[in-house]
C-alpha cells in the first residue's frame, strides 16, 4: 500500500496534534484561499495601529456601493486581523447577506478572526483547517471515487452491495455520506468525515467487505478534499491517463 505524500503528511498531522480544530465549513477554491492567506500575511506586518473610529470608517466604506472590490477585501481583512471583537461581529453581520464576489472572502475573513480572538481567551492551541470542499463542524468533506474491478458493469446486486456496505460502514465510524452515486463501472461518493478519521483504513474495510460478494471492485481507490471530479478527470483516472497537475490522492 502506498499513499502520496501531501496526503500522508496531512493525515500524520491530524493524528498526532492536539488542539482546538476550527473547520472551514464554506467550500473555496484553494487558490483563493491561498491568495486571502497571502494578504492577511502582509496585512499583519503592515502592523498599523487603526482605531475604533478607523474600523467605524471601515464598516461604512465596505457597504458604499462606490467603494471597489480591492478595498473592500482590505477591509474585511482588517477586521480579521484587528484582534478586535467589534471587527468580528461586524464580519459575522457581513457574511449574512455578502457582495457575490466577496464571499469566499468574507468567509475566510471571519474564520481568521475568530482564530485569533481565541487564541487570545484560550491556553489551548487554535488550528485552522480549510480545503476546498469546506467540512461541517469538526468533521471534512471528501470526495471518493471506486473503480469496478477490469472497468466491467456493475451488475445489480453489486451495486446494492456497495449501498448498504457504505451505509453501514460509515454510520458506524460517525461520518455523513452526502451523496452516493453508484454509474455504470465505478462509484463516487461525498462524505463528512471526523477529522481524525484514518481514511484510507476505512475505505480499504469497506472495500473489501463488498469483495466478500465477488471482486467486483478495485481495490485501488481515489480520494481528495480539493474538489470534486468532473467527467473528464474521472475517465482520465479510470484509464490511467492522469495528468500531473490533477489534485486528487489516489491510494493503491
Amino acid at each position: 500500500m502506498q499513499q502520496p505524500g501531501e496526503f500522508k503528511q496531512f493525515q500524520k498531522f491530524l493524528s498526532e496534534t492536539e488542539g482546538d480544530f476550527h473547520v472551514l465549513e464554506q467550500r473555496v477554491p484553494v487558490e483563493k484561499q491561498l491568495q486571502y492567506f497571502k494578504f492577511s500575511d502582509r496585512l499583519r506586518k503592515e502592523a498599523i495601529p487603526w482605531t475604533e473610529d478607523d474600523f467605524e470608517q471601515f464598516e461604512s466604506d465596505l457597504y458604499n456601493p462606490e467603494s471597489t472590490e480591492e478595498y473592500k477585501r482590505r477591509i474585511l481583512s482588517i477586521f480579521a486581523v484587528s484582534r478586535d471583537v467589534k471587527s468580528y461581529r461586524r464580519l459575522e453581520r457581513y457574511v449574512q447577506s455578502p457582495a457575490p464576489e466577496l464571499t469566499d472572502w468574507a468567509y475566510m475573513a471571519l474564520m481568521e478572526s475568530r482564530i485569533m480572538l481565541e487564541s487570545e481567551l484560550s491556553e489551548e492551541k487554535q488550528i485552522y483547517i480549510s480545503t476546498g470542499l469546506g467540512g461541517k463542524g469538526q468533521k471534512l468533506r471528501f470526495y471518493l471515487l471506486l473503480q469496478a474491478s477490469e472497468n466491467q458493469p456493475f451488475l445489480d446486486y453489486q451495486r446494492k452491495v456497495i449501498e448498504r456496505e457504505f451505509a453501514f460502514a460509515m454510520q458506524n465510524a460517525d461520518c455523513d455520506i452526502e451523496r452516493l452515486t453508484v454509474h455504470e463501472a465505478y462509484a463516487d461518493l461525498l462524505v463528512l468525515m471526523p477529522i481524525r478519521t484514518d481514511i484510507k483504513r476505512l475505505i480499504e474495510n469497506i472495500v473489501g467487505e463488498c469483495n466478500q460478494y465477488g471482486d467486483f471492485l478495485c481495490k485501488t481507490f481515489t480520494v481528495t478534499n480539493v474538489k470534486e471530479l468532473n467527467s473528464d478527470e474521472i475517465a482520465r483516472i479510470i484509464h490511467g491517463e492522469k495528468k500531473e497537475n490533477d489534485t486528487p490522492d489516489k491510494e493503491e
